[in-house]
């Protein structure tokens, strides 16, 4: 399963890439303007330097919500460095402009996904990547693995490239369950990331045997 981390903070990013773990980063208008980053060349310019760090894809999203408008942001977006995925929401015109992309060799992360009809419409158009936010389901009481669980069936019946990016991931279990029930993809924070790390009997363990290290080379 690929790892991608959520947001737009360079440190964290490049914290990420250090441990050898990340491929990739997805990016929303939101995580923007929580880190300061505001107005159109500023933002292009941000997503240059996310491009700099990573070596995977990086999705950046558009604003517009008509046809026409997602094409000229996206293409401006793609044009920009062979790494972005231009994310588009899954509305009419969203799901028209992954099939547009899709026909001109352009990367799609279709999101805003919580249906597996909705899925399917976005590997039908040719989405690179279809995004489940399984956090956001789980906010109201609606099992958000079980969507992904249903969109990998579906998806595995056909033959569908398109990659699964389990999205909204809120902490490490969702990482862990994500990758049991077979998504390509999880995007979440860094602190879910690193959760992976903690175990109290590792620490235990390493205590006992520096402990013990110690006591023979006293």
């Amino acid at each position: 399963m690929k790892f991608f981390i959520d947001t737009a903070n360079l440190e964290q990013i490049k914290e990420a890439q250090e441990l050898g773990v990340l491929d990739g980063v997805t990016t929303n208008p939101s995580l923007m303007a929580k880190e300061g980053i505001t107005g159109k060349q500023n933002i292009l310019d941000h997503y240059l330097k996310i491009c700099e760090l990573v070596e995977g894809d990086v999705s950046a999203e558009v604003i517009a919500t008509d046809f026409d408008g997602m094409v000229a942001e996206g293409e401006e977006l793609a044009a920009l460095d062979s790494k972005i995925v231009v994310k588009l929401p899954l509305i009419e015109d969203g799901i028209k402009a992954a099939k547009y992309f899709s026909t001109k060799g352009i990367k799609t992360n279709v999101t805003l996904v919580f249906s597996v009809g909705q899925a399917l419409l976005a590997a039908k158009a040719g989405a690179t990547y279809v995004s489940p936010f399984i956090g956001r389901l789980d906010d109201i009481s609606t099992d958000g693995l079980n969507l992904i669980a249903e969109i990998r069936q579906v998806f595995d019946n056909f033959g569908f490239e398109t990659e699964i990016l389990a999205a909204s991931v809120r902490h490490t279990m969702h990482i862990v369950d994500c990758a049991k029930i077979g998504a390509d993809v999880m995007t979440g924070p860094l602190s879910s990331i690193k959760g992976l790390l903690k175990h109290p009997l590792t620490d235990i363990g390493l205590e006992k045997f520096l402990a013990d290290y110690k006591k023979g080379n006293a």
